[in-house]
């Protein structure tokens, strides 16, 4: 006969997390109610402390801060009522649950302790099932509040820590603003009778415009307007690579490099095919750019120009009239065989062009309207008697305020004027 196996008793599963034990205020001018209600709740593992009055409760609210107010509403002097309102008025580090005794159920009387802050209410006779249920009730509470002052702590934490991020990140960006601007050596160059000027104001710490000149040879000046697509790190890193490639160092500079062969410098618009090739082969992004550049010969005043998505340059003859020039062209970097718009034209004493980002001829009133093509040239006008730089931060000021201040895009200008000779003044008695 074989003997029949013992099975081990499997043990009950620990709990792994043990009940908060909370703190019970008992109030009651009954002592025999105090004592029954004490030795129930010690039972139930509550930490138990005993008033008498509500002068005595509130002192022992001062010295602990206890998590349940278990109080009669009769009492002689100040009242459970009192005591509650008490409560509520001082400060805390946590919420504390209130429980009021009555002795009847009247819906007014509830009304009113719901008023002064009480939470939950209690008839008596009290049975010990009774009240161990509305204190379960008042812990549930309790830890929903403990969990959210939890997460907002952490939040807190998580806040405080994003806030020293971003105070570094400003710091970093703060740098590279002012390297970006350093990419722009010049903001104005003089070349016989032509005058150049240029506007370049991010709308955030660093933008994706670019403006630039430099010479080529002795009579011929390179001049470009780039406006890469969104603005923020992406715009500002492929600006600073694009400035290496149109920079005063003949080694570096594309056009430059063409001249040097001995033969005639690259056109205008080889020079956007190239970029355009160098975009598409060479750097994996979706980011493209408009483009303006323009071979000046400031002897002649003849201006060779390629339009490569960007806005319509806009002359200004020396009669007043106002036009604007090219039709578009394609963007850099998007297309394998783009369509660029060529542009050949005189610039003679007195005549001025100005080249605008998009920054400026798509700047929005707060109705939605675009200040467009129509609004540089009502520019042009309003302002024909100021010339370099003072008429582009004339230009930039009334941009802004057709804005409302609210402007969302990078903001960059090139300003070439023919100076007209100037006016031999006969001295007195001449």
């Amino acid at each position: 006969m074989k003997r029949a196996n013992r099975q081990t008793p499997v043990p009950l599963p620990v709990p792994t997390e043990t009940r908060l034990a909370r703190r019970v205020l008992v109030v009651s001018h009954n002592a025999a109610q105090r004592r029954i209600f004490a030795i129930q709740l010690r039972r139930a593992h509550y930490k138990v402390e005993e008033a008498a009055s509500v002068e005595e409760a509130l002192q022992i609210c001062q010295r602990v801060e206890p998590d349940i107010v278990l109080s009669d509403w009769a009492m002689p002097g100040l009242t459970g009522l009192d005591l509650c309102r008490a409560f509520r008025a001082a400060e805390r580090g946590s919420y504390g649950y209130f429980v009021l005794l009555t002795s009847t159920g009247d819906h007014a009387d509830i009304a009113q302790g719901l008023e002064a802050g009480a939470d939950d209410f209690l008839t008596k006779p009290v049975t010990q099932q009774g009240l161990l249920a509305r204190l379960a009730a008042g812990e549930r509470i309790l830890r929903v509040e403990d969990d959210l002052r939890a997460s907002n702590a952490q939040l807190r934490t998580a806040l405080d820590r994003l806030r020293e991020t971003q105070a570094a990140i400003d710091r970093d960006l703060r740098e590279a603003r002012k390297l970006q601007q350093g990419l722009v050596k010049e903001r104005s160059g003089r070349f016989g009778a032509i005058q150049l000027s240029l506007l370049l104001r991010p709308a955030g710490h660093i933008g994706g415009d670019l403006v630039g000149f430099f010479p080529i040879g002795e009579d011929r000046v390179g001049i470009y307007a780039l406006d890469v697509s969104g603005h923020g790190v992406t715009a500002a890193l492929l600006t600073a690579q694009l400035s290496v490639h149109l920079s005063g160092s003949s080694d570096q500079n594309v056009a430059l490099r063409a001249a040097q062969t001995g033969t005639d410098s690259v056109s205008p618009a080889a020079l956007a095919h190239f970029f355009n090739n160098m975009m598409l082969e060479e750097m994996a992004t979706d980011t493209y750019y408009t483009m303006i550049y323009a071979d000046l010969n400031h002897v002649t005043g003849r201006l060779r120009m390629v339009q490569a998505g960007h806005p319509h340059p806009v002359l200004q003859r020396a009669d007043g009239s106002v036009r604007p020039l090219g039709n578009g062209g394609m963007p850099i970097g998007v297309f394998e065989k783009p369509i660029f718009d060529e542009i050949d034209l005189v610039l003679g004493p007195g005549d001025r062009l100005l080249i605008c980002s998009d920054g400026i001829t798509e700047a929005t009133n707060p109705s939605g309207r675009l200040l467009g093509d129509d609004g540089v040239e009502a520019i042009l006008r309003t302002n024909a008697f100021l010339g370099g730089h003072v008429f582009l931060e004339s230009m930039a000021w009334s941009v802004s305020e057709y804005c409302r201040g609210e402007r969302q895009d990078d903001m960059s200008a090139v300003l070439i004027e023919y100076l007209p000779p100037a006016e031999t003044v006969p001295l007195p008695g001449q």
